[in-house]
């Protein structure tokens, strides 16, 4: 009994225990439930305090470079509306937008310090003004701006009347169409088989200050010239065209070019204005033509040697005729200045007949080839032939000589060979041809009637016999009969 008891004494007492300690517990979550609610409570009550002091305001930033603080992002857009206006209406017919360079990012804070008044200065100087055009592009870098497509186009289509007629591109571009069959070029015709810009030329639309966009006139300029701006120099004393032309770089042919009217042979006057432009094409142009022509083929010659025919005789052995053909060409042109021609299509009509000529190559000693050689050791003519001291002079004299030796000037044979009166020792030749030659005023002969003597060789020495006021030789030539002036044959 006492045990039992005992027991449930030890048992109550161990509930108060664990009664005591779940009471103390409770107490202490209750204390940290009440705390934690005055303490978001709190906290909540200061954000809310917060948020009601922030203030927002605007970075400005213009192609990434900051530009100033603004305290309403407002102000911008008036600015921006003003720039538009203005430049709409001096560019009436562009597509206008400002501000498209400016960037603005938002900022919370505290306290706003902000210099609006600066800021907005700044923005006036800043703000770009761009409008809507079409670049024209060549090998893919933007050469010139134009207003839109259609302005594109007409570009396009100058570039080509600058260098044919409108009629000339319309009948191309009919060619052209699908539906249109090219009829065949007719004999001297000449057409445009096409026309080609040599670079590659594209076009896109893009944003550009409206400064920058020119009329489709002034557009073909700057692409065939290379600039828009016309360089101009005055003629001062001693210039001349060739000098000019070198200072700016130019041949003379191209700054002719520059100034229509002025030729190699204008004088220039102190004070004229010429055109010193160096010309640079941003783009070229080809113009290319198919020519038809009825020709003429020349025919040609040839001589064939014949060793049976004497040396100097020549006889035809066909007669020539010229041929004719038809030939389509393709005619290119570079900036109007033609840069090649070649064969399409070639028809012969009739060949041409080659002239074929034989001539002879063989040699007689006693006949002459009807080539006639100097007849002296150099010398000059110290008299020609003609009217001379009231009668005539059948031949020419020859003075002077390095050497003495009289030459035969061709193959013959000697008819005569001795004393002559006014001619004093003389050798005359018969060539066997038709040709003799004569050589007076000897002082001794080296051969006798009948010789054969071969062209260059020795009749005798130049002397003073005879009629003569000194030493010279008197040479005259007679052909078929009828004296003849000796230089006529002589080589």
């Amino acid at each position: 009994m006492f045990l039992k008891r005992k027991n449930e004494e030890q048992t109550d007492s161990h509930l108060d225990v664990l009664s005591n300690g779940k009471s103390k517990m409770m107490k202490k979550v209750a204390v940290s439930i009440l705390l934690i609610s005055c303490l978001s409570f709190n906290m909540a009550f200061a954000n809310e305090g917060k948020k009601s002091t922030l203030k927002e305001v605007y970075h400005i930033y213009s192609n990434g470079q900051y530009v100033g603080t603004l305290s309403d992002k407002k102000e911008i857009q008036k600015i921006i509306e003003q720039k538009e206006q203005a430049t709409s209406t001096q560019y009436e017919d562009f597509s206008i937008k400002a501000g498209s360079n400016l960037s603005i990012v938002p900022e919370q804070v505290f306290t706003q310090s902000t210099n609006d008044e600066a800021t907005l200065k700044k923005l006036v100087k800043i703000i770009e003004v761009e409008a809507t055009a079409f670049a024209l592009s060549v090998n893919d870098e933007m050469a010139v701006y134009v207003k839109d497509l259609n302005a594109y186009q007409e570009v396009i289509r100058k570039l080509k009347l600058h260098f044919v007629t409108e009629e000339e591109l319309n009948l191309l571009e009919e060619r052209k169409s699908p539906h249109e069959s090219l009829p065949e070029l007719k004999e001297d015709e000449t057409r445009i088989a096409d026309i080609i810009l040599e670079e590659k030329v594209s076009g896109v639309t893009v944003s550009v200050t409206p400064e920058k966009i020119v009329t489709p006139e002034d557009a073909v300029k700057l692409l065939l010239d290379g600039t828009l701006e016309q360089e101009e120099y005055k003629v001062t004393a001693g210039d001349v065209l060739g000098k000019i032309a070198s200072k700016y770089n130019l041949s003379t042919a191209e700054l002719m070019k520059n100034n229509p009217g002025i030729t190699d042979t204008t004088v220039l006057q102190i004070g004229q204005v010429l055109n010193v432009t160096v010309l640079k094409p941003i783009v070229n142009v080809e113009v290319q033509y198919e020519k038809k022509l009825v020709e003429v083929i020349k025919h040609t010659k040839t001589v064939v040697e014949n060793d049976e025919m004497n040396k100097g005789d020549t006889k035809v052995k066909q007669e020539g005729s010229d041929g004719k053909k038809i030939a389509t060409y393709l005619v290119r042109q570079k900036n109007g200045i033609q840069v090649g021609r070649s064969i399409i299509e070639e028809t012969i009509l009739v060949e041409p007949k080659e002239n074929i000529v034989l001539k002879g190559t063989k040699v007689i000693p006693s006949r002459g080839s009807g080539v006639f050689v100097w007849p002296a050791e150099g010398g000059y003519i110290s008299s020609q032939m003609g009217y001379r001291w009231g009668r005539k002079h059948e031949g020419i004299d020859i003075a002077r000589p390095s050497g003495f030796t009289i030459k035969v000037t061709d193959n013959g044979v000697v008819v005569a060979a001795g004393w002559d009166g006014t001619y004093g020792k003389r050798v005359i030749v018969d060539h066997q041809n038709g040709y003799k030659t004569t050589y007076a005023h000897l002082s001794s002969i080296s051969v006798s009637e009948g010789d054969v003597v071969p062209q260059g060789s020795k009749l005798g020495d130049m002397g003073s016999t005879g009629r003569a006021t000194g030493t010279h030789l008197h040479f005259e030539v007679e052909k078929n009969g009828v004296t003849i002036n000796p230089l006529s044959v002589l080589k």
